[in-house]
């Protein structure tokens, strides 16, 4: 047969792309055998034509603009199920969030970014940055609308206020506006706030009265008031973004938890919480009650620490999943009157996921007296879920273990009340699906969208 070979190969590609990676595994093995080395080994003019294939496949890939094709599909379709568990059930008159109703899954490739969080201004559209440029991507199709290219040297810090993203770049605040005079999409410097010599900026954000706060990692926490620029020198590394509450900001140092207040336009320190070991895991976590959380990565298990927040005294403290297997790295939000602690230990990189692999796992429900409410053994192994308190969900970005070796991803509906997982639904399959660090976010179409490491996945009900 003059194709055989070719058959042959394509055949092998297919049963990769349905069973996953031990496909390749078995046709490795094949090659054991000096028969099948020889049937296979290739003509030049077949290499040739691999070569250019696979040449022509990148370039397009180069050449096609970011957000008009999906992320590449992954290996093992058949062996991981698309859905699992039913929709759920509620009974408020509208929910703005998927409930599982034949959700429908979209994705746009934007190469192998770095994107890890999604804000959004007053029409809706997805605001990022990723790679060191500023985009704006539309709700539905997540095709790129504007981009803006910012030459930075520390990683770009953004916030978004109405129809404004503030964006830290180096030594400067900028001001972008994200509509022009007839609300359509684009990207214009409207306003610049430079800094002092402060280094690189950890966190970026504007309270309820207009003005911008930002900590820097050499340990100042900023106020900008028009172009006026005021900092406090906390005498602390900072790593971790800031919280903003109605009249203060809150910052996990190194060494300590600050709360900032602001005084005649000025940083005033409130108060200083030193530590008494451990290590950061999360940025600060306000809770409705005025307690504020942080995640305490320690040995020889992660604890939650709750603190009160008019003294900065510890009002109660609670260890979390098991000895020398516990740590989170910004996974930690607030679901209601209370918090949800992923447990990411053993997350390194998307090595650590692949081939089917899936770390240590566990996802906790705390609430304000630091009792522990349920324990799930999903497996969230990097980023930090949504939660949508009317819909009693919360959005989690899960990973299946599989002896196949495939790569699945899936958004999982978690029931607040009992930790249960209702529905999931896989957004994907392969490394460009990870993640890494992305955080799950619920837009204001009732959509979950989640940054991946090959672009953007929108996940929402069927309607």
């Amino acid at each position: 047969m003059r194709f055989a070979r070719t058959a042959a190969l394509v055949g092998v590609a297919l049963l990769w792309w349905a069973f996953g990676p031990v496909v390749l595994l078995l046709a490795g093995a094949s090659l054991y055998f000096r028969r099948v080395r020889a049937w296979l080994r290739p003509t030049r003019r077949v290499l040739a034509g691999w070569v250019g294939a696979v040449a022509v496949l990148a370039g397009i890939a180069y050449v096609v603009p970011d957000g008009w094709v999906r992320i590449a599909p992954g290996a093992g379709v058949l062996v991981t199920p698309s859905y699992v568990g039913r929709p759920a059930i509620v009974t408020a008159d509208q929910v703005s969030a998927p409930l599982g109703e034949s959700p429908r899954v979209t994705t746009r490739s934007y190469g192998a970014g770095d994107c890890e969080r999604i804000g959004f201004d007053s029409h809706g559209r997805l605001v990022t940055t990723c790679g060191g440029t500023l985009r704006l991507v539309d709700p539905d199709s997540l095709r790129q609308l504007a981009t803006k290219d910012l030459a930075a040297d520390c990683p770009l810090v953004f916030d978004v206020v109405g129809d404004r993203a503030l964006v830290a770049v180096d030594d400067e605040i900028l001001g972008v506006a994200t509509a022009d005079a007839q609300g359509d999409p684009d990207l214009t410097t409207a306003a610049t706030v430079d800094l002092p010599d402060v280094g690189c900026l950890t966190g970026l954000g504007a309270d309820g009265h207009d003005r911008v706060w930002f900590s820097a990692a050499d340990g100042r926490v900023g106020l900008v008031e028009g172009t006026k620029v005021r900092t406090l020198d906390l005498d602390d590394t900072v790593d971790r973004p800031l919280a903003i509450a109605d009249d203060a900001v809150y910052v996990a140092g190194v060494h300590a938890l600050h709360k900032v207040i602001a005084a005649r336009g000025k940083p005033v320190l409130a108060w200083s919480a030193p530590y008494d070991g451990g290590e950061r895991g999360s940025a600060p976590v306000v809770l409705p009650s005025g307690l504020v959380a942080v995640a305490d990565d320690r040995d020889p298990r992660l604890q939650v620490v709750l603190h009160r927040g008019d003294t900065g005294d510890v009002a109660c403290r609670v260890e979390l999943f098991d000895d020398d297997e516990s740590a989170t790295d910004g996974g930690m939000v607030a679901a209601g009157d209370g918090l949800l602690v992923l447990n990411q230990h053993g997350y390194g990189g998307t090595l650590s996921t692949a081939l089917g692999r899936t770390t240590t796992g566990g996802i906790a429900a705390v609430d304000q007296r630091c009792d522990v409410i349920w324990e799930s053994g999903l497996d969230a192994p990097s980023g930090a879920p949504a939660v949508s308190t009317e819909a009693g969900l919360a959005y989690v970005y899960t990973k299946r273990h599989s002896w196949l070796g495939a790569n699945a991803w899936y958004l999982t509906a978690v029931d607040l009340d009992t930790g249960r997982a209702v529905w999931a639904r896989r957004t994907g399959l392969g490394l460009l699906r990870d993640n890494h660090g992305g955080v799950v976010t619920l837009g204001p179409n009732g959509s979950v969208y989640v940054p991946v490491l090959g672009g953007f996945v929108r996940v929402r009900d069927r309607s």
